[in-house]
């Protein structure tokens, strides 16, 4: 009996030892995987929930919000500031454009894709587009790729693929006055790749494909790094850096509206068309600013430069408020007395001079003869 206690001893301690262990390397915390740490368990190119949380932007509570627009811009890839979009056409390097890359993803179902409907967008399960639906209607050519009922997967093989059909995209911009910040954000909420394609009668057509959210997008596009200029060729920024920084280059053709109408509805005319797109980016980039309220002393300050303006102007300026440097500013330290001195002798009133009584030519002397002799001269002439 003694034995078996003995035994039965030993094992508990053994036990015991190694619950501690244990909970040493565990932090103090005795706990199970989860299936949400195998599910977050991937390769480094691939995207976790981690970092899929990382990258989606909270949206503010309208309760928070002073002001909101939303914005449609066309991003046309024929502008040297949108080429980084476009090229390469091909797959170089490992290095692919932004539409190889939205439409790996699609097929793949890695990210959803949402349809179209031209200004009333609803990013909902209700809308989204099934890919071998989309593929038949855009008649890009493809091959199933296996995958589940619920999430099937296509093949497309690299000459199918119409990148270089794709030259334009449209983008949905969230313009939001946040009141606790007290600041102006603006935040690209969804992209639409544009496929140009010639009609039946000849005639070229646009045709919207698809909408992605950006906030499912920026894990992957934040992997994918370009460079902005011919001049150098260094990567230093990623795609995602690319639309947060704002360096695209695009058109308003669509704000939000009652009567869901598109820009070039609204102002037929181009020029009209041209001036309020202007005027709309005008106001939206000052909005911010005309709600500052200056303190005291900035009040005071811009009053007294208006005034300044005012009597520049009433003066006769013609370039009130310019910047004038005066002599003893620009001029040499030797220069400045003598300059100093022209500039108050200038600025005295001048006395006028007293009248020297005429004299005869016997009174005058030698040195003033020569004059002398040239009136004489002048007066035997006339």
């Amino acid at each position: 009996m003694k034995i078996y206690r003995k035994i039965l001893t030993l094992s508990l301690i053994a036990a015991a030892g190694i619950a501690a262990v244990a909970q040493v390397e565990n932090g103090g915390v005795v706990r199970r995987r989860a299936d949400k740490d195998k599910k977050n368990e991937k390769t480094a190119a691939g995207v976790t929930d981690r970092m899929q949380d990382f990258y989606t932007t909270k949206e503010a509570h309208d309760a928070d919000l002073q002001y909101k627009r939303d914005i449609y811009r066309q991003l046309d890839l024929s502008k040297p500031e949108n080429a980084p979009l476009y090229y390469p056409e091909d797959v170089v390097d490992g290095k692919q454009n932004l539409f190889r890359l939205i439409f790996g993803l699609v097929l793949d179902n890695k990210i959803p894709a949402y349809e179209y409907l031209d200004g009333r967008e609803v990013f909902t399960d209700q809308y989204k587009v099934k890919v071998d639906e989309m593929l038949d209607r855009f008649e890009i050519y493809y091959q199933n790729g296996g995958g589940t009922s619920k999430s099937p997967k296509f093949v497309v093989e690299e000459a199918d693929v119409p990148s270089n059909q794709v030259q334009a995209y449209y983008i949905l911009e969230k313009w939001e006055f946040d009141r606790r910040t007290n600041r102006m954000r603006t935040r690209v909420e969804a992209i639409c790749p544009v496929l140009n394609k010639y009609t039946d009668y000849g005639a070229q057509g646009r045709y919207p494909m698809f909408w992605v959210k950006f906030d499912a997008l920026r894990p992957y596009l934040a992997q994918e790094y370009i460079f902005l200029s011919d001049d150098n060729n260094l990567e230093q920024y990623s795609l995602d850096d690319y639309f947060n920084l704002g360096m695209y280059d695009g058109e308003i053709y669509k704000t939000r509206n009652l009567r869901n109408l598109s820009m070039a509805q609204l102002y037929p005319d181009e020029d009209l068309l041209k001036q309020a797109q202007d005027s709309i980016d005008n106001r939206l980039k000052n909005y911010g600013k005309n709600l500052y309220v200056p303190t005291r002393e900035e009040y005071l300050a811009q009053k007294e430069r208006e005034e300044e303006l005012a009597q520049a102007i009433a003066a006769g300026d013609t370039i009130p408020g310019r910047t004038v440097v005066s002599d003893s500013e620009s001029a040499p330290a030797e220069k400045k007395s003598v300059r100093s001195r022209r500039s108050s002798t200038s600025k005295t009133k001048k006395t006028p001079k007293a009248k020297k009584p005429k004299l005869s030519s016997s009174s005058s002397s030698n040195s003033n003869g020569n004059a002398n002799a040239a009136k004489s001269v002048r007066r035997r002439k006339k």
